[in-house]
């Protein structure tokens, strides 16, 4: 059920775009980015951090720090896609692949610890429903066809999933489990910690976004 779950996540992102495309209506998006940095962010420290640290091996930090500089490698061709943001120039004639290879390969990641626990796969949930806002409204803007626009998101629906079913299936990637979850760790801090820093853009206190944070910070501890 998780991975329909998962699947399904993607689709409410896209029908949301739809409706936020014909209404010119989206002030609440930052706060919902803003509460699903918080609660990502929240699960990884509350839940995923102790796992991989009860072996108390000093080596787990290298692969965390290997999970935050590949993000930020990601993030020089997705261009900044996983924590809202699309700073590209969208051209009907070339489909950005970069962007999708290098976005898959985090929602690959995203895909592996899901299998231990259930608050980490409602995290990566509700972070992927503003992703794919973002997504959407990027190629609505930039007037792709709907067909290519489908596509596109229908591979990144198929991506977390495929990233957990590998991981639960391959004896190799269970072998190194500990280390893959901390690189996954990696990736989701720099992730979340991004969301939060532009949530609170240019130093200014925001009362909705920082009661967003609070409420997804509380509730990922209560769960």
């Amino acid at each position: 059920m998780h991975y329909l779950f998962l699947f399904i996540s993607v689709f409410i992102g896209y029908g949301i775009a739809l409706y936020i495309s014909k209404n010119k209506s989206n002030q609440w998006l930052s706060v919902f980015m803003a509460f699903s940095g918080s609660f990502l962010l929240s699960v990884t420290v509350f839940e995923l951090l102790p796992e991989v640290y009860t072996s108390l091996n000093k080596h787990i930090g290298i692969f965390i720090m290997c999970g935050v500089l590949l993000q930020i490698i990601l993030e020089f061709f997705s261009k900044g896609a996983e924590h809202g943001h699309v700073h590209l120039h969208g051209s009907k004639e070339t489909f950005p692949w970069l962007l999708f290879v290098s976005l898959s390969i985090h929602a690959l990641i995203e895909g592996f610890p899901i299998h231990q626990n259930n608050h980490v796969l409602q995290a990566v949930i509700i972070h992927k429903i503003p992703v794919t806002i973002i997504l959407s409204l990027f190629f609505f803007k930039a007037k792709y066809k709907q067909n290519t626009i489908l596509f596109f998101i229908l591979l990144f629906a198929l991506m977390t999933p495929l990233g957990n079913w590998s991981f639960i299936n391959s004896s190799f990637l269970k072998n190194y489990g500990i280390e893959i979850t901390a690189l996954a760790i990696g990736v989701i801090f720099h992730v979340a910690t991004t969301i939060l820093f532009e949530s609170s853009k240019n130093h200014t206190f925001n009362i909705s976004k920082m009661s967003a944070v609070i409420f997804g910070i509380v509730l990922a501890y209560l769960l």
